[in-house]
């Protein structure tokens, strides 16, 4: 089987593949590899690939990887790479979890796309008419949002994340939910009206943490497939296995 695992700032992805087919995933905090936590690891794992936002956690889960199963892990941006036409400026300032979405919408869905990553930051990535990546927009995630309003306003509280109860607050809580809620709802769909509008007849899909809660209060995400991620590890790690 086939290991992938996409750490990101918040949190660690793993998914355990039987051919194409994800047979288990699971999530870890980034955090918990600095703390010695036991992270339970499927058996039978024969390849691995990783893709790395957090630098300095990439040599810890490769180590891990290679302690557990005598494997030299693949890592995007080092010993393999993302197979899709990066046209950033800088390609090496791109993060490999944006070209990894690229690939997966490419290859699952067809182009040209926008895909939406939910996570510490909000990313808007495109994939073009002719299937290259030009690049993308990025916001502040959340909670991150979140949590930046409670740090800086002093009688803000820092407050869970949960839906509100309507659009109008009845105390400073609910306000907040409704802000963050409908705030980020009514920003997803403005940016995708601007970019639908530069590449006509674009897929939209949305992928990580808060994407299926944003489906209620976005008008234009609809399709929504929580582990898109692992799967463009996976597809990119049979593409090179092929090549190879």
């Amino acid at each position: 089987m086939l290991l992938a695992i996409d750490v990101g700032n918040t949190t660690i992805a793993f998914g355990a593949f039987q051919g194409k087919k994800l047979k288990s995933s699971w999530k870890i905090s980034t955090q918990s590899v600095f703390y010695k936590k036991a992270i339970k690891l499927p058996k039978n794992i024969d390849a691995a690939i990783i893709s790395s936002v957090v630098p300095k956690v990439t040599p810890i889960i490769k180590k891990m990887v290679a302690q557990k199963y005598k494997i030299r892990p693949f890592v995007l941006g080092g010993n393999i790479k993302a197979p899709i036409k990066n046209l950033y400026r800088n390609p090496r300032q791109v993060g490999q979890d944006r070209l990894v979405d690229a690939v997966a919408v490419k290859e699952l869905c067809g182009y040209p796309a926008i895909v939406i990553d939910f996570g510490t930051a909000i990313t808007f990535d495109v994939i073009s008419k002719k299937g290259g990546y030009p690049g993308g927009i990025i916001v502040p995630g959340i909670e991150t949002s979140l949590n930046a309003l409670s740090e800086k306003a002093a009688l803000l509280p820092k407050i869970k994340l949960s839906p509100p109860k309507g659009l109008i607050g009845r105390d400073t809580v609910d306000s907040m939910r409704s802000g963050v809620f409908h705030g980020f709802g009514s920003l997803c769909d403005g940016i995708i009206a601007k970019l639908k509008a530069k590449y006509p007849g674009a897929i939209v899909i949305a992928t990580g943490g808060h994407a299926a809660l944003m489906t209620k209060y976005s008008k234009l995400i609809r399709k929504v497939d929580p582990n898109l991620t692992l799967h463009g590890l996976r597809i990119i790690y049979d593409r090179s296995s092929k090549e190879r």
